[in-house]
């Protein structure tokens, strides 16, 4: 991570309770389930990763009005897209990238980095497919970094750094597959998968 855009450092954190998303016990709001079913965004994956990134990196409110997201960084996982480890699951209407998310793959194991929303459930229903699609393919652990209440409504759970690392090396060496994760999927499609 950086402090903030213009920094030109990056930074390693190692938290003592990792957020995990438990990809057997995803829980999708029923709001939500009837939006996602309801197919109000193209979900694509891969096509535009770097708008994705500036998403991601963008003020988003009061709240956020700097990012994590520096030069480095961006280079960092613009390299690691092209070589295959990085995705990016987005959500369009009418031909604009209304929000998405991104990630690491590597093994059975996703790291979620980061997701942004320029429309009401945009990054809610990127993260169904995700979730769907890594379970059709296989993935063991999405990795959420950290838990915060807009992921505690899916079923994140806080997660000790050792266990964590308990469930991180197994799922390292499981080879999902990678396939599944542009292949279409409808919106009950992913409910379903999510879900099961």
């Amino acid at each position: 991570m950086a402090e903030a855009r213009d920094d030109p450092r990056v930074f390693i954190i190692e938290p003592e309770q990792r957020g995990v998303i438990p990809l057997d016990a995803f829980h999708i709001p029923s709001r939500l389930r009837r939006t996602v079913r309801g197919e109000p965004f193209e979900v694509r994956v891969d096509t535009a990763f770097e708008a994705v990134l500036d998403g991601c990196a963008a003020a988003q409110g009061p709240d956020r009005e700097d990012t994590w997201i520096n030069g480095p960084i961006r280079r960092l996982y613009a390299a690691l897209f092209a070589m295959g480890f990085v995705h990016s699951i987005e959500c369009w209407r009418d031909e604009r990238l209304v929000g998405g998310l991104y990630g690491v793959s590597l093994g059975g194991a996703f790291f979620g980095e980061s997701m942004f929303s320029r429309e009401r459930d945009a990054s809610k229903v990127a993260l169904v497919h995700l979730v769907a699609r890594l379970r059709r393919g296989g993935w063991d652990l999405l990795d959420a970094q950290f838990l915060t209440d807009h992921l505690s409504q899916f079923g994140a759970v806080e997660t000790p750094q050792a266990t964590y690392l308990e469930r991180l090396q197994p799922a390292l060496s499981v080879r999902p597959d990678q396939g599944a994760l542009r292949a279409p999927l409808t919106g009950a499609e992913a409910v379903a998968l999510a879900s099961a």
